[in-house]
């Protein structure tokens, strides 16, 4: 179970986030990415103790990384991006909606680059699309390689075991990437799938972003008398089975590390043959989704799981994978986008919470590609060819959901500016025959806007996605069946 499953409150959100944050005070933050703007924080020398030889070695490295690539792009300085935990350092977050839209302007995603208007399918597809494409590959995540390793899934172990109730059949396995290119670095995938031992047929599965087992190992040897507080209700992976459909987990740390000292390792490292990314060369984010389709086409060979109901979801910086993900592989059925803020489905544009300069900082700027450092250096956010109101249009006409918490919680990931993008997605999704969210006025808090292919929930909660399984789960059921509910349709249009 991933450890985000039990933070079904703000409180316990905010013990995670302080544990993790005091545990590791030079890597990114895994869960506690967002600061809490509805706590006072306690202060560093009473969350945070010294940090270890290894983790300022690795802070070191980012930073060399980081200059590196900036010599490359002949930048000599980039601007400070908010800061999300003391309100009186003059870079505090903006939280104050009438200063929050200084670049009102989206770009279209239905305008070609020549100006021309895109107003059928066919244009779309052939035409647009592929210049969204391109740009987000240039600017923003960065190109995957022509050529990438093949991955060899080894199926581990395969034992049946119970989840709450029910009785799951568990596969672990891990893929080997072929590392002849480069036989110093080594990628093996970490990748785990249970389906109902009950099942009658293949079955729909959710992959979910999560975290390493080794890193969370790790955590409770240095915290050992750290433990989370007890499940309250259902985990998602109960709800999930609830309705006979099964879940994955995938680690994508085993793909490419989360930090900027592990760029010239992993997959990035190894198609580079250990040597630095050139500015247009792939980033984390973009790493991470590459991974997961690798672990779809595993997918597509095991006879338990349907693989045209294969759906991906994340949370935080797993949400921007997730929402990556979608927009690049048109295999996936589905996806389930929570609190994915900057670099995933929040408007670059917006000043809110965080801002497109913390996403080009030393702690972050590994998730894309070093083109993206100039829109914090010579250039702004306004000057980027694309928005994420694009990003979520290259999912169209598949459904996702979009889901974000509430303002004193989970400000920092800006749920209006995801709502916002969303909106500007819909007519793509109406071109294609498919309907938007219905509406391009934001919601009150815990509106469920589900009707359409375009979704979006903002729930009262803090950086968590457990408040909007169940809305994403009822939301999700238009689209997914296992064989029973197929057994039953298919009995009910006979009769």
């Amino acid at each position: 179970m991933s450890i985000y499953q039990w933070s079904k409150s703000p409180s316990r959100l905010l013990l995670l986030a302080v544990f993790l944050t005091s545990a590791l005070p030079f890597i990114p933050r895994a869960i506690g990415q967002a600061p809490s703007v509805s706590a006072t924080p306690a202060p560093a020398s009473a969350l945070r103790p010294a940090p270890t030889p290894e983790q300022l070695a690795q802070q070191a490295a980012s930073e060399a990384d980081h200059q590196q690539m900036m010599e490359q792009l002949h930048i000599t300085s980039l601007r400070g991006g908010a800061d999300g935990n003391n309100p009186d350092a003059p870079n505090y977050a903006n939280y104050d909606e009438s200063k929050a839209n200084p670049y009102p302007d989206l770009p279209d995603p239905l305008t070609l680059k020549d100006g021309k208007k895109v107003t059928s399918a066919k244009v779309w597809w052939k035409e647009r699309r592929p210049e969204i494409v391109e740009e987000f590959d240039r600017e923003v995540y960065g190109r995957v390689p022509a050529h990438t390793p093949k991955v060899s899934w080894e199926v581990v172990s395969t034992v049946t075991e119970k989840n709450g109730d029910f009785s799951v059949v568990t596969k672990k396995l891990v893929g080997h990437a072929d590392n002849s290119l480069d036989p110093a670095i080594t990628v093996n995938i970490d990748f785990t799938v249970s389906t109902p031992a009950d099942a009658k047929g293949p079955v729909p599965v959710i992959i979910e972003f999560g975290f390493d087992p080794a890193f969370m190992a790790a955590l409770r040897k240095r915290f050992p008398n750290f433990a989370p507080p007890p499940q309250a209700g259902p985990t998602w992976e109960q709800q999930v089975l609830a309705k006979g459909w099964g879940y994955a987990e995938l680690i994508p740390t085993t793909i490419q590390a989360d930090n900027g000292a592990g760029l010239r390792e992993g997959i990035i490292g190894l198609c580079n043959k250990g040597q630095y990314r050139k500015p247009d060369d792939w980033g984390s984010l973009r790493a991470w989704a590459w991974g997961a389709s690798r672990a779809l086409d595993y997918l597509e060979t095991d006879k338990a799981v349907n693989a045209k109901q294969v759906g991906i979801t994340g949370h935080s910086r797993y949400g921007k994978a997730a929402l990556v993900t979608m927009a690049y592989d048109q295999r996936f059925a589905i996806g389930y986008i929570s609190s994915s803020g900057a670099g995933g489905a929040a408007l670059y544009r917006r000043h809110w919470g965080e801002m497109l300069e913390n996403v080009a900082g030393t702690q972050e700027y590994h998730w894309m590609a070093g083109n993206f450092l100039k829109y914090a250096g010579p250039l702004h956010p306004n000057d980027l060819p694309v928005d994420s109101d694009e990003l979520i249009a290259l999912v169209a006409p598949r459904p996702v959901f979009i889901s974000g918490g509430a303002t004193k919680g989970d400000g920092w990931v800006d749920a209006k500016g995801m709502f916002m993008a969303a909106a500007a997605a819909g007519p793509v999704y109406k071109l294609l025959g498919k309907k938007d969210m219905g509406t391009t006025t934001f919601p009150p808090i815990e509106t469920r806007l589900i009707d359409g292919d375009l979704a979006f929930r903002q729930h009262s909660g803090g950086h968590t996605p457990g408040p909007n399984w169940p809305t994403f789960i009822t939301f999700a059921s238009r689209y997914l069946s296992t064989p029973d509910a197929q057994h039953a349709q298919g009995n009910s249009m006979r009769h």
